[in-house]
């Protein structure tokens, strides 16, 4: 018999798979929903089922990784915020499952609510900015993981920015400071996200939750620009490793959130796919047409646009790619070190960013060359044991061959993308754990088919894909920062 659930309540738990299970006198009911929004309105609808039993509101406490949420569910519907329960409770810590909920819970229908904010919330403060996190966050399965080489000592929690007028610099006689007019004020966007943006679209002020504060700190890290170019290599010494995928998705989170000036350059002297992987321009140019040009690209007469004829711009992802000539002979494009320079000299005054595609010979002078251009390096690597070790290998080599390519090894991104679905979890694990101890960050992607073949953009990608490579554009981003520091 159904118990007057106005008084004793539901409780709903949604999982980041996009399921969910309504627990109504004790009794589970499975909901089988694959997305977390569809997930949402089924429990939204049962509980309206239940309140129109009950002739009145039924309280209903929603448990989802970024918080617990209580809602009152009428009748008809609507949902308010149930005043009568405790504030929603946020998870403790951030993991995989908050990072992946905050990807795939965008709600497309508005929940009607019609709760209006009490006098004290009216007044309330506006909340608390999150602390900046630290580089090092580790996370599981299937959402993006992101672990540090090692432990940062813990440190007292950033007190937020004062809104009130900060001193001005005092007067010559010592008097008292007067307070600025122009002292910034930061003010923290409401949420989007979940049951938090559903609240926000009926009318309230929420603050977003620990998961949605941390795309939006990733979203700002690569939407940063720098004073001069800088070069991101993404490497490994075996093929198959996800360098040009690697390749591909760093460019567009870089052009998709900072804006244009990204280029990625195809430095391969054996058959280099990134041409096949990428969208096509109205001509079949790669850098061998671009070479003999580039005395006049450099020359104070060449202009931006002069560049069409040579790379080929991705319409969706917003970056221009520069293709080698995958259809030759190894022996009939063959470039050197000298023509690395210059074609890098080209591409360092036209683009902000230069993200290089590379092959597997690593004693090639054209790989080396690269090296030197270098300010971040980027190891792709799948979760199967002879990616990881070829990486490993690469790493260990760099720290030996001088010190400023031990540096960039230190400050490696690896980049560890599931190769297989079916392969047990322990396996991915086992690589991310392993290159703790050998990079700055290690960022892990999850399985997506829209990865494998064929051409590749961002907007193809499930939504916790595309929030693991934004994950990894921070992640590299935060070199950048260091190296400018």
């Amino acid at each position: 018999m159904l118990d007057d659930s106005s008084q004793a309540g539901l409780s709903a738990v949604i999982r980041p798979d996009g399921s969910a299970e309504l627990t109504v006198d004790e009794t589970p009911q499975q909901i089988t929903t694959t997305l977390v929004e569809d997930a949402r309105r089924e429990i939204v609808r049962r509980a309206a089922e239940i309140a129109a039993m009950l002739s009145g509101p039924v309280h209903v406490t929603v448990h989802e990784p970024d918080g617990d949420w209580p809602l009152l569910v009428h009748p008809d519907g609507r949902v308010d915020s149930d005043e009568g329960a405790a504030e929603p409770a946020p998870a403790g810590g951030e993991t995989a499952d908050d990072d992946l909920l905050a990807a795939d819970t965008q709600i497309v229908t508005r929940i009607p609510v019609t709760f209006e904010p009490s006098p004290q919330q009216a007044s309330a403060p506006a909340p608390t900015p999150a602390p900046a996190r630290a580089p090092a966050r580790a996370a599981g399965q299937p959402g993006p993981m992101r672990t540090g080489s090692a432990p940062q000592p813990a440190s007292a929690a950033p007190q937020p920015p004062s809104t009130q007028a900060q001193p001005a610099s005092a007067p010559a006689d010592g008097g008292a400071q007067r307070p600025s007019f122009l002292a910034p004020e930061r003010i923290e966007e409401p949420a989007t996200r979940g049951w938090r943006g559903a609240l926000v679209r009926a009318g309230m002020r929420v603050p977003p939750g620990s998961a949605e504060r941390a795309e939006r700190e990733d979203q700002a890290a690569v939407s940063q620009h720098w004073a001069g170019p800088r070069t991101i290599a993404v490497v490994n010494g075996k093929g198959g490793s996800g360098k040009t995928p690697t390749t591909i998705l760093t460019a567009a989170v870089f052009a998709r959130f900072g804006g244009a000036g990204v280029l990625a350059w195809d430095n391969n002297q054996t058959r280099g796919t990134l041409g096949w992987r990428t969208e096509q321009g109205p001509h079949e140019s790669t850098l061998h047409e671009l070479l003999p040009e580039t005395d006049h690209l450099l020359s104070s007469s060449a202009q931006s646009a002069d560049l069409a004829r040579f790379v080929h711009h991705q319409t969706r992802d917003r970056f221009d790619v520069l293709r080698s000539q995958p259809m030759a002979l190894a022996e009939q494009q063959r470039i050197d070190a000298a023509d690395v320079d210059r074609i890098h000299a080209v591409a360092a005054k036209y683009y902000r960013l230069i993200v290089m595609d590379s092959g597997n010979d690593e004693s090639d002078p054209v790989w080396l060359q690269m090296i030197d251009h270098t300010d971040q390096l980027v190891v792709a690597t799948t979760s199967r044991a002879e990616h990881a070790e070829a990486g490993a290998l690469l790493l260990e080599a760099l720290a030996m061959r001088d010190e400023r390519s031990a540096r960039l090894a230190r400050n490696a991104v690896a980049v560890v993308s599931q190769a297989d679905p079916n392969a047990p979890s322990s396996e991915h694990r086992k690589v991310v754990d392993g290159y703790r101890a050998l990079a700055r960050d290690v960022v892990s992607i999850p399985y997506d088919p829209a990865m494998i073949g064929g051409l590749l953009h961002y907007g193809a990608l499930k939504p916790a894909t595309q929030r693991a490579w934004l994950s990894a554009g921070a992640a590299i981003a935060r070199g950048f920062d260091a190296t400018s520091a």
